[in-house]
This record gives structure tokens, C-alpha cells and sequence, in this order.
């Protein structure tokens, strides 16, 4: 997906599945992050975090991260357990009552 930003900026966005031997999550890629998101790749992702979409997770790397290619993985990935599958319901409480 192609998002235009600003004046004459544009962002390149994509959702990834990908997993380790825990189980898999969508990673939100944007930019120069979309080009390493192809099936079958390692990567590292460094300073990843998760935010809520929706109410279900997606992995995210910003400017502060890094994805990185890395040596084929050794593990198999846990292809039965999608945690952006499961829905979350934030609850905000009201600490002065």
C-alpha cells in the first residue's frame, strides 16, 4: 500500500505475518522495511514493540529499531498460535473514585 503523507511525501506500508518458535504476530513494515518482508526470510528486529490495532497486536519497529536480515533460522516457526488473533479490550480506570 502506497499512503501519501504531506507535500509530495510518500510511505510504503504493508502487514507481514511472521513468527519464531513462541508462536506468529502481524508486523506492521513501512518504508524501506517492506523491501526485506519476503516469505521464507530471517530477520532480526531490534527495539520491536507491540501496539494495539483494533483491539488485536501487531509487532512494530520504528525509527529507533532496526529489521535486519539475518542466517537462515534454526527453529521451526509455532504456526498454531497467532497472537493477533486474539481480542483485546483496553480499560482505562478512573484512579480518582
Amino acid at each position: 500500500m502506497l499512503l501519501q503523507k504531506g507535500y509530495g511525501h510518500r510511505r510504503r506500508i504493508a502487514e507481514c505475518l511472521v513468527g519464531d518458535e513462541t508462536g506468529m504476530i502481524i508486523f506492521f513494515a513501512k518504508d524501506q522495511q517492506v523491501d526485506l518482508m519476503k516469505e521464507g526470510t530471517t530477520l532480526t528486529l531490534r527495539n520491536a514493540k507491540i501496539n494495539l490495532f483494533k483491539g488485536s497486536m501487531r509487532l512494530a519497529v520504528d525509527n529507533l529499531g532496526r529489521v535486519e536480515v539475518a542466517e537462515p533460522a534454526s527453529f521451526m516457526v509455532k504456526e498454531n498460535s497467532n497472537l493477533s488473533l486474539i481480542e483485546y479490550e483496553v480499560i482505562y480506570l478512573n484512579e480518582g473514585k
